[in-house]
């Protein structure tokens, strides 16, 4: 097969919705081409969002009951997709919800059995695609590089503002990857706090003030200045970033605004730590904080005028990472390589993902 039709589905820290992207794939004289064809994020229901926030404690006869239920959850959700758009997928790729990510324990945990959404879409199932890399020694994390490396090629750098900022690049002619910082997770939590869902546009940070000392603890933490490869899970976020965050004493606009500039700092610092790759390096920005016109804002500012910053169309934008899972699963799926050892340190490239067939 040179052209795959593929439901991917992407589930972030930030506990915003289930992202579904039905995509096309095909390969032309060794080069692949992407077309997202529908879309749609499903917002949690409430009931989801505690379930998954509590399930970190739960006890293990609740865990394994949840990660069938939320299996099947996401098996309704791909099924009634393909009813609303009459779609023909070939198969479904699934990302899984993050409950636990500590490599250095060999320990993650994607939430989400692939038997139980197979059962539940009717079709065949890829997922779980960390486990064979963090078995190889590696991070297990970032995924998405190999889908940069071969469908974003035109950008030196690929960043995304999810839960977890994460930025990817090629750095002596190779594909590097690593997670930056707490992004959305800082920045959503603390207009959670204001009862809204996230702060839009970043105006509530835009009204704040520089908390000083509260950028110095933000940036305080090794992990910023530790060498690549390195990966983040919402334990050290919340061990350290959400920390420090919650308390300080400032307002929460002062809180939101003082978080962006930590957010942006990081972010040029990556960048300006990998050097310039072009006389005008082009970065690609996806994932919910490219709507933060503030943090975009203060990341030029941070990055100075030698960079060109890109934020696409929206649907990029929101469904980029939902694409490429759907991208890891056609590799997969082509037994080829989709998790590269010079982005997580694994002891070699892998191919990575579990297959269940309906």
């Amino acid at each position: 097969m040179n052209t795959f039709h593929v439901i991917g589905l992407m589930s972030g820290t930030s506990l915003d919705g289930v992202d579904l992207a039905y995509c096309r794939f095909t390969l032309d004289k060794g080069n692949w081409i992407y077309k997202i064809l529908n879309t749609t994020t499903i917002e949690y229901p409430n009931d989801w969002i505690i379930r998954l926030t509590s399930l970190p404690t739960a006890s293990a006869l609740h865990f394994v009951a949840t990660d069938q239920a939320y299996g099947k959850y996401l098996g309704q959700l791909v099924f009634a997709f393909i009813k609303a758009n009459n779609l023909k997928p070939d198969f479904v790729v699934s990302h899984g919800h993050t409950i636990f990510h500590q490599p250095e324990k060999h320990i993650s945990w994607q939430l989400g059995h692939g038997a139980y959404l197979a059962a539940a879409a009717n079709l065949p199932v890829i997922c779980d695609f960390r486990t064979l890399d963090i078995a190889l020694n590696g991070q297990g994390a970032p995924l998405v590089p190999i889908g940069d490396e071969l469908l974003f090629s035109e950008f030196d750098f690929c960043l995304n503002l999810g839960g977890i900022s994460n930025i990817s690049f090629r750095h002596q002619n190779l594909r590097m990857a690593y997670d930056i910082s707490a992004c959305n997770m800082l920045l959503n939590i603390l207009a959670n706090a204001l009862e809204l869902p996230y702060d839009k546009n970043g105006e509530i940070a835009r009204s704040g003030k520089l908390d000083s000392q509260l950028l110095k603890e933000l940036n305080a933490p090794v992990y910023f200045s530790a060498s690549f490869p390195k990966s983040l899970g919402k334990e050290w976020v919340d061990d350290n970033s959400l920390k420090s965050i919650l308390h300080a004493e400032s307002s929460i606009p002062d809180k939101l605004h003082t978080a962006c500039h930590h957010i942006a700092f990081q972010i040029a610092q990556a960048v300006k730590t990998v050097g310039k790759t072009a006389a005008k390096p082009k970065i690609l920005v996806t994932g919910g904080g490219a709507f933060n016109t503030f943090l975009i804002e203060l990341l030029q500012n941070y990055l100075g005028e030698g960079c060109e910053i890109v934020v696409p169309e929206p649907e990029v934008v929101s469904f980029k990472e939902a694409l490429i899972f759907a991208f890891l699963g056609v590799l997969r799926w082509r037994n080829e390589v989709n998790c590269l050892q010079t982005v997580t340190g694994a002891e070699k490239d892998n191919v990575g993902g579990a297959v269940y067939m309906a």
